[in-house]
């Protein structure tokens, strides 16, 4: 198994995950490789940042392969220093990662000019690998509908509309520019989304992919608990309403969503539950316990494997060995397992 989207903090934020604990768990539940986000403090942007993460990882000797994205800005000269890094160190820089908007950390890219000039640069550079996109257009948000003492809110003040218009506007950039990577629409919470990417995909313009989250195919806001318990929830992009869990969860048994990621995102309790509200939530010691829900409802070996393993290799052009032990599902001694509450350290 391959888990493509991790937070593995550390540096800064050694307080909320560091690249040696989520290594050790991604060990423990059997992954043969994680994928790791930019948007830490500070930021991954630059070629040392890069080196420095890599050297880190290579500290802890781990036999979990270690891939990094290399984090976006609306800067040409950034973005060519990156690609550049990304041609040298691929495998290890496996792509590169916009947030089309803000979410946790200071990558978002919010202007369609801004992220039009990113796309136009990568063409321009002849960039072909990987473009992982979180889609949240700012415009779409009613920021003004959030408060903490009613959880549920967050789903209300990030709507399904901000995703698919989000979505729809990296299709439209990719599309018109002639982006000649592959496309990745990160976390789809929302069928709408899907149904886009699908169109896109017969057009031909573009090669596209997308990944669904454990949390997006199994929870709805109205499991949210009231009060300061569902902060724990608190996802960006958000736990939807009731039936899109289900849709996506059929879209994904259905082989039109690409990929399982679990955007495993580690805070502390306190940053949980007070200001600031974190948004994200430890995802990698719940994997095996969905795979489990997969099995028992009705998918096969054969998509499991193609859903964590099979697809993920052959759209980065990566080989990672396969590694033929069960998973260690004792992890109740650092991890509180409940599908309604999440997974909370």
């Amino acid at each position: 198994m391959i888990d493509p989207h991790v937070h593995f903090r550390d540096w800064e934020q050694s307080h909320k995950e560091t690249i040696k604990h989520g290594l050790s768990v991604a060990e423990r539940i059997g992954l043969s490789g994680v994928f790791d986000m930019p948007n830490t403090s500070p930021a991954i942007t630059t070629r040392e940042l890069i080196e420095r993460r890599l050297e880190d990882a290579d500290k802890v000797n781990s036999p979990v392969f270690y891939g990094l994205y290399a984090g976006l800005t609306s800067d040409p000269n950034q973005i060519k220093g990156v690609i550049n890094a990304w041609r040298e160190l691929f495998p290890r820089v496996v792509g590169l990662k916009m947030f089309a908007g803000h979410s946790v950390g200071s990558l978002g890219i919010v202007s369609e000019d801004e992220q039009r000039l990113v796309y136009q640069t990568l063409v321009d550079e002849g960039y072909n690998g990987v473009l992982v996109v979180h889609c949240e257009k700012e415009s779409a948000l009613k920021k003004e509908l959030w408060n903490p003492e009613n959880p549920v809110s967050h789903s209300y003040a990030r709507p399904s509309e901000s995703e698919v218009k989000s979505v729809q506007d990296q299709l439209v950039f990719a599309g018109q520019l002639g982006f000649k990577g592959n496309l990745h629409i990160a976390h789809v919470s929302v069928p709408t989304s899907v149904e886009l990417i699908e169109l896109s995909r017969w057009g031909g313009k573009t090669k596209v992919t997308c990944g669904a989250t454990p949390h997006h195919c199994l929870l709805n806001y109205d499991l949210i608990p009231e009060f300061q318990e569902g902060l724990l929830y608190k996802v960006n992009p958000p736990i939807r309403e009731p039936g899109y869990s289900e849709k996506i969860l059929s879209l994904l048994k259905e082989g039109r969503i690409d990929w399982i990621e679990t955007d495993h995102a580690p805070h502390t309790l306190a940053e949980k539950l007070n200001s600031p509200y974190m948004s994200g939530f430890p995802g990698l010691a719940f994997y095996p316990y969905f795979l489990d829900f997969l099995r028992t409802n009705g998918f096969s070996s054969e998509q499991i494997k193609d859903l964590t393993h099979n697809n993920i290799e052959n759209v980065f052009g990566i080989k990672l060995p396969m590694r033929d032990i069960g998973p260690d599902l004792n992890l109740h001694k650092e991890y509180e397992v409940d599908v309604y509450r999440g997974i909370r350290k």
